[in-house]
């Protein structure tokens, strides 16, 4: 019997979802999960919404200044997390590769322009 011919290549296609949408990330928090998998919570920041605020009423019916809540002495960033990724080895070796792989094109091209952003929007 004959073995069967491997193919010469691999095609890729690819598709997206209707639903897909586009995420934004300050930063990523995790770590490996009981399953030996890597885990990665995506969020973005912001400073965090009072639970209230009010306006106390004028003499004159008008509104006075809105007050809320705040310690004057903690600011408190409410991190909200819109995606989880869960990694094998593999998988996770892959993204740090092509990761690695980006992060140096940019920084070639950053170096080039002369110009790095801190990610806050502010040059060094």
């Amino acid at each position: 019997m004959e073995k069967p011919r491997m193919p010469m290549k691999i095609r890729y296609e690819y598709e997206q979802n209707q639903d897909l949408r586009l995420n934004y990330a300050h930063g990523v928090w995790g770590g490996l999960n009981a399953h030996g998998e890597v885990e990665m919570n995506f969020y973005t920041e912001s400073e965090k919404l009072p639970p209230f605020s009010e306006c106390a009423i004028l003499p004159d019916g008008n509104l006075g200044e809105e007050v809320a809540p705040f310690d004057e002495n903690v600011q408190i960033i409410a991190r909200r997390i819109h995606s989880k990724v869960l990694l094998n080895y593999h998988a996770a070796r892959s993204v740090l590769e092509w990761l690695e792989e980006k992060v140096e094109l940019l920084e070639q091209q950053e170096a080039f322009s002369g110009i790095i952003d801190d990610g806050y929007g502010m040059a060094q």
